[in-house]
């Protein structure tokens, strides 16, 4: 998100094109200034009563909606949310929204503690407990109704096709790389008739394409934010300048549990 600094002449005043000095919200990259076709931003003023920053996670914010909205969560329905980053605590919050029963699994504990104050109903601290069996054992055996792995590992989609019962669905919203190491297609997966739904930003559920898009998510996540539904600013552990990228990453690299959402500030530079 940024300050609009100036509007071509051939523009200004059209219907939805931002004025000069207004905050928007959009894609341009990572960068101090940007030239943005007025129509890229149009009506992406960002909402009254909304912290700016906020604005800042349209985009991841509509990842997770976009899992989510593959899920097909019904009222009452368990849901098992495997990673909890950014993208998995906003799932678990628009899940929870959506009238799930989330059950939040990650390895670090203070997500999970986030997880429960963003609606989950049980964590899993995945070093000490099988999500599987912890949450077969809650649910009488039946398992959960649905799962969504943000994680990104094989081993958690696995664990994730081992969560939910029969007929169940497991959305894939991480992105993997390499070799499937730790997935096994041949025991729940296969018994129990479960259905893998791939999510990915490009593109909505089919059956939803011709009411939903990326824009429409990218506005639902910022109108929830606006109305208190969801606080992604919560998750903003650090605002770095881009001088200080490189110490950003080694942060997430060695010591991921001391970080959720970092944010790159162009403002002194």
């Amino acid at each position: 998100m940024g300050e609009v600094l100036e509007v071509s002449a051939d523009v200004a005043g059209q219907p939805g094109a931002p004025a000069v000095g207004e905050v928007v919200w959009g894609i341009w990259g990572h960068r101090s200034e940007a030239v943005v076709p007025a129509a890229k931003l149009a009506d992406h003023v960002v909402p009254a009563g909304l912290d700016p920053l906020a604005a800042s996670f349209a985009r991841v914010g509509a990842v997770a909606l976009n899992g989510v909205l593959g899920a097909d969560v019904h009222l009452g329905e368990t849901v098992a949310v495997f990673g909890q980053g950014v993208i998995g605590l906003l799932a678990t919050r628009l899940a929870t929204l959506n009238g799930g029963r989330v059950v939040a699994c990650d390895a670090i504990p203070a997500r999970l503690a986030i997880a429960e104050e963003f609606g989950a109903v049980e964590t899993v601290d995945v070093t000490a407990a099988s999500a599987a069996e912890r949450i077969r054992a809650a649910t009488g055996g039946h398992g959960a109704d649905v799962a969504i792995e943000l994680s990104g590992t094989y081993r958690a989609l696995h664990e994730a096709v081992r969560t939910v019962g029969v007929g169940g669905r497991v959305v894939t919203a991480g992105f993997y790389q390499g070799d499937g190491t730790g997935l096994r297609l041949g025991e729940e997966f296969h018994h129990n008739r479960v259905e893998i739904v791939a999510s990915q930003i490009g593109g909505v559920p089919w059956r939803l394409a011709g009411r939903w898009d990326q824009d429409r998510m990218n506005r639902t996540f910022l109108r929830l934010a606006a109305d208190g539904a969801v606080d992604p600013v919560r998750l903003v552990t650090h605002r770095v300048g881009v001088g200080e990228v490189e110490q950003a990453y080694e942060l997430l690299d060695e010591r991921p549990a001391e970080a959720l959402q970092v944010v790159l500030d162009y403002t002194e530079n």
